[in-house]
């Protein structure tokens, strides 16, 4: 049978384009070291993200397909990190974790073209110094952190020595400079003021300093595995101090450290995006496969739906179609309904307190 000639003509020009190649995304975060449990949070959020564009129908009808690289929250081992994933050509970059590896690697990602949407990377520099456009968070930051934080402590422990520490580390110094100056704006002044080595294995050296300032409550600027065992340490000492943190503790890796010390810990966190209704399908997807969403795992998840929005509306995966689509868009997530700022950062990121009891932790009523 003759096909007619524009028929022809079509079949011709179809049999000569080439396949659609996938589109690489890319994650990358702690997965070894101290912090790999919160690499895998960030892992586990963006390869559930993609499996789920891909059912939809992919990107531009594309597949995404994901590139792990392991910085081990090292700002050296980010640089190399980034090269690895601009090498490979991937459109987006869900990370890094930690502010001390995605500062750096922010420059490479932006001269390569490359989209960077953080899960979990608070400090102030990240946004306020960036290349360019390009580089977004979907988390808050320490100063808003560090805010309501200060104020927390002035108005609940208004007669109680309070302690601040922190880890040196870029998020953790800088969520405890933070804190520190909100707690002293609302008339607070701190007993005691130190920093402690992340990774020890013992802080009864900083345990002895908290105890002889009588430390009633204590502000820890650092990560979970740390804080948990610093909680753990001051009690066997016999401290009844009430311990403050950040988001890095929003984690069971926290009470893991702690146990029954970390009972009663407060914490900074945005809204739990488990407990949305109408995330519970989503949620229970995850722990029939063994994963607790916790932490950051939704916030890398809600990182790729932000970015296959915005590609999908630019009808482009270009870095200069993507990025303006995703400052000026508007974008249903896991997370919630997400817009961002001149900067890149969240123009709402919502932080509240929350309090671990039981083995669990959860909001405080206001």
């Amino acid at each position: 049978m003759r096909l007619p000639t524009l028929a022809v003509a079509v079949l011709t020009c179809s049999l000569a384009q080439p396949a659609l190649a996938d589109i690489a995304i890319g994650v990358a975060g702690p997965m070894s070291g101290a912090f790999a449990v919160l690499g895998a949070q960030v892992r586990a959020g963006a390869e559930a993200a993609i499996a789920d564009v891909n059912t939809a129908g992919g990107v531009l009808g594309q597949h995404l397909v994901l590139e792990v690289a392991d910085d081990a929250c090292d700002a050296k081992q980010a640089i190399t990190a980034a090269g690895e994933l601009t090498a490979k050509k991937v459109a987006l970059v869900v990370g890094h974790l930690c502010s001390s590896a995605s500062i750096p690697a922010s420059a490479i990602y932006f001269d390569a073209g490359v989209i960077q949407i953080s899960p979990a990377s608070t400090n102030p520099a990240y946004t306020d110094n960036r290349p360019g456009a390009g580089t977004f968070r979907v988390c808050g930051r320490d100063d808003e952190q560090g805010e309501i934080a200060g104020a927390f402590l002035a108005n609940r422990f208004p007669r109680k020595n309070i302690a601040i520490v922190d880890d040196k580390s870029p998020y953790g110094k800088g969520l405890a400079d933070q804190t520190r100056k909100s707690f002293n704006a609302a008339g607070g002044k701190e007993v005691f003021d130190d920093e402690y080595t992340p990774g020890a294995r013992d802080y009864t050296a900083l345990v002895s300093r908290l105890k002889a300032a009588d430390a009633e409550v204590t502000y820890v600027g650092g990560y979970a595995a740390d804080a948990g065992l610093l909680a753990r340490q001051m009690k066997d000492q016999g401290m009844t101090t009430v311990m403050i943190g950040g988001d890095a503790l929003a984690t069971e890796d926290f009470l893991k450290a702690a146990g029954d010390a970390g009972d009663g810990t407060f914490m900074t966190f945005p809204p739990d995006a488990r407990k949305n209704p109408e995330n519970a399908a989503l949620v229970d997807r995850f722990r029939k496969q063994g994963v607790e969403p916790e932490g950051y795992t939704l916030n890398a998840y809600a990182a790729v739906q932000v970015w296959a929005a915005a590609a999908t509306s630019a009808a482009s995966t270009a870095f200069n179609k993507v990025a303006p689509a995703i400052a000026a868009g508007d974008f249903t997530t896991a997370l919630g309904n997400l817009k961002f700022d001149a900067k890149g950062d969240l123009s709402n990121p919502g932080y509240v307190f929350y309090q671990w009891k039981n083995g669990d932790f959860r909001a405080l009523t206001p």
